[in-house]
């Protein structure tokens, strides 16, 4: 596979089921290459960027914007803020996202005047159908250990969560046929749980103790992942105006 993402072209005609063949191939070729074990040692760790994407639609054409924020894994400081944005041409497939946001992760990754450690994405990683989410395909673009940080769940072959004790740092994993493909994590008191899944050349002890360590009282989020979604909100309503 060519590293680059799969990008239509401005109005071109799809068919589903033809992207849907093509993309499934893709991300079967990928799966093999994917190590949920650390490739990194973790007192190198300095820069954690958070990534997340927001749309809109305009004039019959749906725009996306994603924005990158990078901060100082020890002092918790925004070190960086870069985003990219522009019209989407891959339409909406389930459990195939990667291929309509890669686009705009990479061009904003390119502004980036440092390269971060690690990417901490809003959404899943091994957690996914094909354990191919949007934070597990982006390391083979980013050639980086990436961690996925889902707000909502995903619903995998009927299995639903064991919700956590109502603890800080509480957590259940996440098992569907007797394979753990993430964790429901607590990761504050009295506040709804996040789900944690490795991205890649990573594990999840780690995945879930970083994010842990990206925690504040102010939100269930990791920080970079919850300045990255404030980013979003806030680009898209300058760039919708």
């Amino acid at each position: 596979m060519e590293n680059k993402p799969y990008i239509l072209a401005n109005g071109t005609d799809f068919d589903e089921e033809t992207l849907i063949k093509e993309f499934s191939n893709i991300q079967s070729e990928l799966l093999p290459k994917v190590i949920l074990e650390n490739q990194f040692q973790k007192e190198e760790l300095q820069l954690i960027a958070g990534v997340d994407l927001a749309y809109w639609d305009e004039n019959d054409k749906t725009y996306g914007t994603c924005c990158i924020v990078m901060i100082d894994y020890r002092t918790k400081e925004v070190v960086e803020t870069v985003y990219s944005y522009g019209v989407i041409t891959t339409p909406y497939i389930p459990g195939f996202l990667a291929f309509r946001e890669l686009p705009l992760i990479l061009e904003a990754v390119e502004k980036l005047t440092k390269l971060p450690d690690l990417y901490m994405f809003d959404g899943n990683g091994h957690l996914h159908y094909r354990h191919m989410g949007i934070a597990t395909q982006a390391a083979f673009f980013l050639n980086k250990p990436t961690i996925g940080v889902a707000k909502n769940y995903l619903k995998i072959q009927e299995v639903d969560f064991i919700m956590p004790e109502n603890e800080k740092s509480a957590y259940t994993d996440i098992v569907i046929n007797n394979e753990v493909y993430g964790r429901t994590l607590r990761t504050t008191k009295n506040v709804k749980p996040i789900f944690v899944s490795c991205g890649n050349w990573i594990d999840l002890d780690t995945s879930m103790e970083i994010v842990m360590n990206c925690i504040n009282k102010e939100s269930r989020l990791p920080i970079p992942v919850r300045l990255a979604d404030l980013e979003t909100h806030k680009m898209r309503k300058q760039l919708s105006r």
